[in-house]
């Protein structure tokens, strides 16, 4: 009994989960460059049962069955693995704002190892110096010039340096290349992950490596077709309506667990306060 007990509470445990990404991914809805996380659903591995002794039951004897000592399978439980970034381009929206800039895939190689494609994105640089990356494109400029994020992270060039600028009056071409009164002023790093599902998930939309060594330059992979559009953002992928149908389906899942829950809780109360009764 105390087996479906654990089984139930770890289906709990897991919808739980699930429902907790679901909310963030609708939370970031509206959040430029987000990537919504998927994830599924697995049963733990499953144990094998067999007996200890060599005694075969009554009626092994009387239908003169070979001794078996194999009982059969046993699974305890589900689990979430872990949540990973859906980085399908989201829908690209007119602003108008010469600080907005877009990146939009062309034509991205495909992966061999796990049949998906790679991306790219912007490169910045965190408050520790160091190399992060990006999809969102919302940036802005702070009261030095620089082109930042909105959180403020440093948006860099292709050699790694910070980009200062004179005003928003500056134009960005489909290469990246930033130019200010017709004269060009620096080119925008475009890092390329051809597996992207290797990156980390920093917060912020930033991705990092798990190595920390930094993401190869996009524009020399001539394999690797996209553009930049100034005054467009790329918006979040997040499909709202099959985000809140999967919320509703991991709640009644949550449900159901919960009221199986509860059934063993009331049998453990009559296994203790009836069958155990003296006299």
């Amino acid at each position: 009994m105390l087996r479906g007990f654990y089984t139930a509470a770890s289906g709990m445990i897991a919808q739980q989960r699930r429902t907790e990404m679901l909310t963030n991914n609708l939370s970031n809805a509206n959040t430029p460059g987000f990537k919504a996380d998927q994830s599924s659903v697995r049963a733990f591995p499953e144990m094998l049962l067999r007996r200890m002794d060599q005694v075969t039951v009554p009626t092994q004897k009387k239908l003169n069955l070979p001794f078996n000592p194999v009982v059969g399978g046993l699974n305890t439980g589900v689990y979430m693995q872990e949540a990973i970034p859906a980085f399908r381009q989201g829908d690209i929206l007119a602003t108008d704002k010469t600080t907005d800039i877009a990146l939009v895939d062309l034509q991205i190689p495909v992966n061999e190892e796990n049949g998906k494609r790679g991306t790219v994105f912007f490169t910045v640089m965190n408050a520790n110096g160091e190399e992060r990356y990006t999809r969102n494109g919302n940036f802005t400029l702070d009261q030095h010039g620089f082109l930042t994020t909105s959180s403020g992270y440093y948006v860099l060039d292709d050699q790694g340096n910070r980009i200062q600028l004179n005003s928003d009056r500056f134009v960005v071409n489909e290469n990246g290349i930033i130019s200010e009164n017709n004269q060009p002023v620096a080119r925008l790093a475009v890092a390329y992950a051809d597996n992207p599902y290797r990156l980390i998930k920093e917060g912020d939309g930033l991705y990092r490596t798990e190595d920390g060594q930094p993401l190869a330059n996009a524009f020399n992979n001539a394999n690797v077709q996209f553009k930049l559009q100034q005054g467009y953002i790329e918006q979040s992928n997040v499909d709202t309506a099959r985000t809140m149908t999967d919320m509703l389906t991991a709640y009644r899942a949550f449900e159901a667990n919960q009221k199986v829950l509860q059934a063993y809780d009331k049998s453990l109360e009559k296994t203790v306060n009836e069958i155990g009764r003296i006299g």
